[in-house]
């Protein structure tokens, strides 16, 4: 699937805060936990526990959340798809929705299951 400037521009408005409890909740129901789901975000997005308090307090967009994260220098190893997109096909002018992509992707992998070690991906030396 092609993302185009409306679907970039409609998931920058999302608010956070709205979204994290649906993630929780899914992680929940898996058997995973909310410091799970902190964790793979504060990697991703290199925020610390503060940090994303504060953001999910304040409700900020997901263009909010993104423009104010140092995004980990190994997320360009988060490929696959998600919700019909494939991440590593989305073009670099969908810059924020390709991060909200990849970190979906993250979560998706927690809930599904899969080693700590394996989602935060570190380059093997």
């Amino acid at each position: 699937m092609q993302v185009t400037s409306e679907k970039n521009e409609q998931v920058a408005k999302l608010i956070f805060a709205s979204i994290y409890p649906l993630y929780l909740d899914r992680l929940i129901k898996n058997g995973r936990t909310k410091e799970e789901l902190d964790q793979v975000i504060k990697w991703f997005t290199g925020f610390n526990e503060d940090t994303l308090q504060t953001l999910i307090d304040e409700k900020v967009s997901f263009r909010t959340f993104f423009q104010k994260a140092t995004i980990h220098p190994n997320a360009h190893l988060i490929k696959g798809v998600v919700c019909g997109y494939r991440i590593e096909e989305i073009e670099d002018e969908f810059e924020l929705y390709k991060q909200c992509r990849q970190m979906e992707k993250l979560i998706d992998e927690l809930a599904k299951g899969r080693k700590m070690d394996k989602i935060l991906r570190e380059v093997k030396k």
